[in-house]
């Protein structure tokens, strides 16, 4: 059998170098898109240097030329998942609705990651560029609603672990989906001795009710209705 002849013109040894697709280089965009592709395909605890590699086809060691760390390369990666999160200019006028949106939006983009809330409780301190936009939005909102300094330092702590530990609770028990595990705690409580805990045993279908983000959103009523308590009058 004779094998195909060369294009007219053409060196023989070119078609091969045709055929083969050229590699992308490595750079750090590539790395931390691909590791956000690990996160939300198998989650958290697959997410590892050598992992990223596989996903690129090289080995781990030639991205430290890009990522210091895997420590590094969360923070990147968490950061990426901040990037879509719209920020509005700060309405002395609308600034509780604001906060309040901002948050939704912030737990939000977690929560579209799988598990990825594992990495924002850790990284409870913005350092990264989208995350300390998120956080310039957040204060700049706050101080606008009439709170000092102090106050709105508080609060944006306050909010980011509310925001942060609800997206990590709801991951935990499959992205935001309770229903099955609040079944499982209501059954658990209809079999706990009534005379030792007549609180929760009466209280069980309160305490384990799940209608979407009721229990989300009466928390953010609650702590933005108690910041906005502490501006001063007419503010």
């Amino acid at each position: 059998m004779t094998s195909a002849a060369p294009r007219s013109g053409w060196p023989e040894h070119w078609q091969d170098r045709e055929r083969t697709p050229r590699r992308q280089p490595l750079s750090r965009e590539r790395i931390v898109e691909a590791a956000l592709r690990i996160v939300d395909t198998e989650g958290m605890d697959a997410l590892s240097m050598r992992r990223v590699g596989q996903e690129l086809g090289t080995g781990a060691a030639s991205l430290y030329a890009h990522v210091g760390s895997k420590e590094e390369l969360v923070e990147l990666v968490l950061d990426l998942a901040y990037a879509d999160i719209e920020l509005e200019e700060a309405d002395p006028a609308r600034w509780e609705e604001q906060i309040k949106g901002l948050l939704r939006r912030s737990r939000e983009a977690l929560l579209s990651h799988r598990d990825l809330a594992k990495a924002a409780v850790v990284a409870n301190v913005p350092t990264t560029p989208h995350a300390m936009d998120i956080a310039e939005a957040m204060l700049a909102v706050l101080r606008a609603g009439g709170l000092d300094e102090q106050t709105a330092a508080y609060g944006v702590d306050l909010l980011g672990l509310y925001t942060t530990a609800t997206a990590f609770e709801a991951s935990t028990r499959g992205g935001g989906n309770t229903e099955e595990f609040t079944e499982r705690v209501h059954d658990y409580f209809a079999t706990i001795p009534t005379e030792r805990y007549p609180m929760i045993t009466s209280m069980a279908v309160a305490l384990t009710r799940n209608v979407g983000d009721e229990r989300f959103e009466f928390g953010l009523d609650i702590l933005v209705a108690g910041l906005a308590r502490q501006a001063p009058r007419g503010a």
